[in-house]
């Protein structure tokens, strides 16, 4: 086929169809609040599927149209306005999608493939220059299609945009259930960016807090409470093997993962003061960086691994410093409001997300580190633990809404915003992923 890429792709190696063992029926279901009003528009058109007597599981075009319009970075055509619906080259009339206003076009077919596999093409166009811009071709099993779409729609992003997509990434959070009859049930959750495919990591009776990604996606570190006092626990995501990795008198909390991996920077206070301290995973080696008579905690790694920041309460009220991963002086980095906290970095290391107070109320801002402006972009009135998406352009946050526990995201200019809603139960504490590797 002319220009179509031909990629053959195990998705059960790349997705790992496996990682957990118990599925969870839990769903986040998103809700787009507030949209850009500016964006490339785009038309999805509904793939064809060769073998009609047979049904997919998943809608493989909706699910890369969901996408797209997540982003704030488009403006997707509604399946209802479509003068035709092509599926292969020799189909497409351009002037079909410039009466709708569409500048880019996608389309697809899929068909059986050997071994129960389907074969999954697709083309993007643009639509006034009469061009193709890129085509690929997969093959894989059915149940992984909706993986797929997220890795499609993150090619059609990154083609038409110049930045890399993050819809094939995950995101990790957790969840409380209070049973009318029973103890509060605990859950450390992962699923897809957009809520689905929801898996259980761990559950318990008692709080799990500050689950952070390692860099190759497959570990979490994470704080339990199981025996009634905080420890921190690293979790293997492929055979759901567990360590104990700081369990000291005290404080043990906010561990956060260096850039290359093999380091933990943790809070404890086996000291007698919360202080922050990086931990040689491989070693255990334990090394204290501050010493300070104030709460120093919630701490994270700039990209480069050459800086950790953190919150600290030496001024009186906590504020965000930064500092060499080697120890040293702390440079105090926020002035604006009498809190901020929770600070972590953008991918890129330009700006920080963080937590405000403005008036008494709680919002999820930015902070460039060149000027040092401070950007407010949420407006409700308890949010917490904002994470950047690995190509910084969303910040996924903890938020409440009459009472009741959700997530959010938020677009790094404000512009897009989406609540994240769990079926039943409250959810708090998200971690974007890095990308799946």
């Amino acid at each position: 086929m002319t220009r179509l890429r031909q990629v053959v792709v195990t998705l059960a190696f790349i997705l790992g169809v496996a990682l957990w063992p118990r599925p969870s029926h839990a769903l986040l279901t998103i809700e787009i609040t507030q949209g850009a009003e500016t964006g490339i528009p785009i038309a999805v058109v509904p793939f064809g599927w060769d073998a009609k007597k047979a049904a997919l599981p998943h809608d493989v075009a909706a699910v890369v149209d969901a996408d797209l319009a997540r982003s704030g970075r488009f403006l997707t055509v509604a399946r209802k306005d479509f003068l035709a619906t092509p599926h292969h080259d020799r189909d497409v009339t351009f002037k079909d999608w410039r009466l709708l206003k569409a500048e880019a076009l996608v389309i697809g077919n899929i068909a059986p493939a050997a071994n129960g596999k389907v074969e999954v093409q697709f083309r993007l166009y643009d639509v006034f220059r009469e061009k193709q811009l890129t085509g690929y071709s997969y093959t894989v099993e059915p149940a992984a299609l909706r993986r797929l779409a997220h890795q499609i729609a993150d090619v059609i992003y990154e083609k038409l945009t110049g930045e890399p997509g993050a819809f094939n990434t995950r995101i990790a959070y957790v969840t409380k259930e209070t049973p009318r009859n029973g103890a509060g049930v605990y859950k450390l959750q992962v699923a897809d960016s957009d809520g689905f495919n929801a898996q259980t990591v761990v559950q318990t009776t008692e709080p799990l807090l500050s689950p952070a990604w390692s860099p190759d996606g497959r570990r979490l570190a994470y704080v339990s409470f199981e025996d009634k006092r905080s420890k921190v626990y690293l979790q293997n995501l492929a055979d759901g093997k567990r360590e104990l990795i700081a369990e000291h008198r005290g404080i043990n909390s906010a561990p956060a993962f260096s850039p290359d991996g093999k380091r933990l920077a943790l809070t404890l206070s086996r000291e007698g003061n919360p202080e922050i301290f990086v931990l040689d995973i491989a070693t255990r080696a334990l090394r204290r960086l501050t010493h300070n008579p104030a709460i120093d905690t919630e701490p994270a790694w700039s990209p480069d691994g050459r800086h950790l920041i953190f919150t600290s309460d030496r001024a009186g009220k906590p504020q965000i410093y930064r500092m060499s991963a080697e120890g040293g002086d702390a440079e105090r980095l926020t002035f604006e409001g009498d809190y901020n906290a929770r600070a972590s970095y953008s991918p890129d290391g330009k700006m920080l997300t963080l937590v405000t107070r403005q008036e008494g109320l709680y919002h999820i801002a930015t902070l460039r580190l060149d000027t040092r402006a401070l950007q407010v972009l949420t407006d409700t009135s308890l949010d917490e633990s904002p994470s950047f998406a690995p190509n910084g352009r969303l910040i996924i946050y903890a938020t409440e809404v009459r009472g009741r526990g959700l997530l959010a995201s938020v677009s790094a200019d404000g512009r897009v915003r989406q609540l994240y809603r769990l079926a039943e139960g409250d959810v708090r504490e998200p971690a974007w992923s890095p990308y799946n590797r």
